[in-house]
């Protein structure tokens, strides 16, 4: 009797250990894909903050994810961003200085994109073969200006044209008609860079999420 009995036994232990491992697949590749789905959903809505934010579609593409398997139960999701100290410039704010304690140059929509060399337009690069010299205007309790004189500007474009060749100023030291003086770089000692983006709020929201994602993925299995 006992020896019948006894294989009866061994193959409901077999049959047992087969299900609990078939259980343990079906689990292990929900987390996968759940992780996977979380860690792609957190990726997407830090792409839309930073095109939401204005900061251009290249920064938004900069965000990657990838997602690791690893064994057993313990799925991984990494997003991380190939630009990572201008993303922490707007996911913190901060106060911007020039490294040498001087003033900050920031260009207005007069100046050119490019300057000599064609590289970002600043004080250093600024084309004065073509706008004539930077001259610097102080003014008290306002930020300070470099500006440029004896240009002419298109009232239809504003665009600034070349600096006249026979000279801006007439003998008697007017500037001719036609002629402006025009705003190429307000100074100022630092710039405050506001907070706009919120890394830290969509990593929450995705891993209040991963529960939900991973259940999901059990009930398609």
């Amino acid at each position: 009797m006992a020896n019948r009995i006894l294989p009866s036994f061994a193959a409901l232990g077999e049959a047992v250990r087969r299900d609990l491992e078939a259980e343990a697949g079906r689990i292990a590749r929900a987390v996968e894909a759940g992780v996977g789905d979380a860690g792609e959903g957190l990726k997407q809505d830090l792409r839309k903050q930073v095109l939401t934010a204005g900061l251009g579609v290249r920064l938004a593409r900069a965000w990657r994810s990838r997602t690791y398997p690893n064994k057993g139960h313990d799925a991984a999701s990494l997003v991380w961003s190939k630009a990572p100290h201008i993303v922490r410039v707007f996911d913190e704010g901060t106060v911007i200085k020039n490294r040498d304690g001087f003033w900050l140059a920031i260009p207005t929509p007069a100046a050119p994109k490019r300057g000599v060399g064609g590289k970002r337009i600043n004080p250093s690069n600024f084309p004065e073969h073509r706008f004539g010299p930077l001259r610097f205007v102080y003014r008290r309790g306002r930020p300070s200006l470099l500006v440029v004189d004896g240009v002419r500007v298109n009232a239809s474009t504003g665009r600034v044209g070349r600096r006249s060749k026979g000279g801006a100023y007439t003998k008697s030291g007017r500037m001719k008609a036609g002629m402006s003086t025009v705003v190429m770089f307000v100074l100022v000692p630092q710039v405050r860079m506001p907070k706009r983006l919120d890394v830290e709020r969509a990593a929450a929201k995705w891993t209040r999420a991963l529960p939900r994602l991973i259940d999901r993925h059990m009930s398609a299995e």
